[in-house]
């Protein structure tokens, strides 16, 4: 059995979409945003793997990184503003480590970055974003996969990074979580 170890509700529904079977445990540690992108979220995902105990536990870390910098999660709406305005009309890179850690104390990562372009927001786009409440608990201050898309120009990479799990690299981590689904399904259907 899988172990989520994040109270991402965008996460959760990633691994429902795939199937996978898997209990939520949110790890509670504290995220860092010093330091160089893929490091800082691997770092935080193996922290996150780390401190939840289960057979196989997955911890993940998205963070949306501009000019070098990271950008968290927006401790309050002026600060998602302040994040929106520097993203606007730009490209930005989104960031995630996976940590795959089993009880036998085997650690598998992983990181993946997309790169994403914000259309050039007026001020009342960025009103009525903050307005929706969505920016709260997101990387960047946004969601791709919410209201969040209309603020998007385009992007190159893996849209289920931006959302908060790159499935390519969890499938090159842990194929058998899909193999093992459609070995089941065989069986059982």
């Amino acid at each position: 059995m899988l172990t989520l170890a994040s109270r991402s509700p965008q996460r959760r529904a990633i691994l429902d979409q795939l199937g996978v079977q898997f209990e939520v445990v949110p790890a509670d540690v504290e995220e860092t945003t010093k330091g160089a992108p893929p490091t800082v979220v691997i770092d935080n995902a193996l922290r996150k793997a780390r401190a939840v105990k289960g057979e196989r536990v997955l911890g993940v870390d998205t963070e949306v990184v501009l000019d070098g910098r990271v950008y968290g999660k927006p401790a309050d709406e002026a600060e998602a503003e302040t994040f929106l305005r520097r993203l606007s009309g730009r490209t930005h890179e989104v960031w995630s480590g996976i940590a795959l850690c089993s009880e036998t104390g085997d650690e598998r990562l992983a990181s993946a970055c997309t790169k994403v372009t914000l259309r050039l927001l007026e001020q009342s786009d960025i009103d009525w974003y903050l307005a929706s409440g969505e920016w709260r608990d997101r990387a960047g201050g946004y969601a791709i996969q919410g209201k969040g898309a209309a603020l998007v120009e385009s992007i190159d990479g893996d849209y289920w990074n931006v959302v908060g799990l790159p499935v390519a690299e969890l499938v090159k981590l842990a194929p058998d979580l899909v193999r093992n689904l459609a070995a089941n399904r065989h069986r059982h259907g």
